[in-house]
This record gives C-alpha cells, sequence and structure tokens, in this order.
C-alpha cells in the first residue's frame, strides 16, 4: 500500500506539471494553495510533510522556495498512476519491450536449475526452461512499461525454502521473443539488476537459437489476456547439452 497522503497527491502532481522531475522550480505556498484549492497554510504544511517523508527536497530561493519531487516521491505517484491507469482502463492483450541483449552474473543458471523453481515452471508454465535466463537491457523508453507489468496478472511461481535459505517469488508473463521463440518474462521478488534489466527464459538456450551475440537488438512481445503463444513443449525439443 502507499504510504503517500491523499491530500498530498494534488500538490506533488502540481511540481510535477511545473517541471519538478528533473529540477528545482520556484514557488511560493501562496501559489500552491492556490492551484491546489488549499490554504497557504496547508500548503506550507503539506510541503513539510513531503520534506519528512523523502519524497521532495527543498531549498531557499527568491521570494520562496525551490522545490524537486524525489525519486522516492516521483515513484511513489507513479506506482498510484499506474494502479488507477489498470482499474480504468482495460487491459492491453500485448505489450512490445525491446532493448540489447547483456551478458548477466550467471546467477540466472543457478536459480534456474533448483527444484523448488523447475518443478513449478513445468507445471504452471508448461515446459522446463533452459537453466539460465537471457538479460535485456531496455532502451530507456521502455523501463516505464515494464515497470507497469507488475501490476497485471500474472503466473506466479511461489517462493520456497530448502531449509538453509529461503527463495522469492517470481512472477511470469507468457513472451515471444524475436517473433521465433516462446517462452516467459519474468518480474523477481529478488534481484540484484536495476530497472533496466528485464530477464525472459524459453526451453531453449535463446542467444543460441536466435544466433545472438551480446549488443544485438531484442524485440519480446508479452502477453497479458490468457496464453497467446504457442504450445512450447510442441515446438521446441530443449537442447541442455549446451
Amino acid at each position: 500500500m502507499s504510504e503517500i497522503k491523499v491530500q498530498h497527491i494534488l500538490t506533488i502532481a502540481e511540481l510535477l506539471l511545473r517541471g519538478a522531475r528533473d529540477n528545482y522550480v520556484s514557488i511560493t505556498t501562496r501559489e500552491l494553495g492556490a492551484k491546489i484549492g488549499r490554504s497557504q497554510q496547508a500548503a506550507s504544511k503539506h510541503l513539510l510533510e513531503l520534506e519528512e517523508k523523502g519524497y521532495i527536497s527543498r531549498r531557499k530561493g527568491g521570494q520562496g522556495f525551490c522545490v524537486r519531487v524525489t525519486e522516492k516521491g516521483y515513484r511513489e505517484v507513479q506506482g498510484l498512476f499506474i494502479r488507477l491507469k489498470a482499474a480504468i482502463e482495460p487491459l492491453p492483450k500485448v505489450v512490445e519491450l525491446a532493448g540489447v541483449a547483456v551478458a548477466g552474473m550467471g546467477e540466472g543458471s543457478y536459480y534456474m536449475s533448483l527444484e523448488g523453481y523447475r518443478r513449478q515452471f513445468l507445471e504452471r508454465l508448461g515446459f522446463d526452461p533452459y537453466p539460465g535466463t537471457l538479460n535485456i537491457r531496455l532502451d530507456k523508453i521502455y523501463i516505464d512499461l515494464k515497470r507497469e507489468l507488475a501490476i497485471y496478472p500474472a503466473i506466479t511461481i511461489d517462493g520456497f525454502s530448502d531449509g538453509k535459505r529461503t527463495y522469492g517469488w517470481v512472477k511470469c508473463y507468457t513472451a515471444r521473443i524475436n517473433d521465433r521463440i516462446d517462452g516467459a518474462m519474468l518480474v523477481l521478488e529478488r534481484t540484484h539488476h536495476d530497472e533496466s534489466i528485464m530477464e525472459v527464459i524459453a526451453p531453449v538456450k535463446i542467444m543460441d537459437a536466435l544466433g545472438l551475440r551480446y549488443g544485438d537488438r531484442i524485440h519480446v512481445k508479452v502477453f497479458l489476456q490468457g496464453y497467446e503463444a504457442d504450445d512450447i513443449n510442441d515446438n521446441y525439443s530443449a537442447d541442455r547439452s549446451q
């Protein structure tokens, strides 16, 4: 659940409209109060509370303050927007993302080989994934779109414990890579990657099956309404000798 108060949403929205996401903008509490339909005192209180929560940063400037919305503040409002959008607009059938293939840290092969995950992938996705993930660094314009996917219905792989450590959940969305390979795009509870990295899996080693090298362009179609891809197990006989 969001921690931000309802009365603060309009305040942050007004600041964002003035360009406060990327820059400090000058505004007086009188101006802000008039814009959000509140008194000068209420506007001043909003700014103080938002600053205390880390949603904005302020510095003295001119007759008032210069204010900037922090990354935390932007993410909070963006999350609310995404949820409202999902509630109001019809669910899209397909979301298309693109980026370049990049090397990972080798963790994908370890996690994908764990029986606690493999068994669930087979049961819920209908295929036994190649032990490794393909990492795609998304173009900047697709990063927010990838973040939005997390609120849509997904095939969930439950977290588990092996007695020594616990492993997080995984959300899966059926996907098609370069219009040729059917697999799944993953949203992980725990990851060392930043938000620009998207991980996909398939029954085959995707790089080899598509003849890709690191730095090559990759397009991924993510299906959100039902299983649009063909039966994956019928399409491939996974070669795990590589």
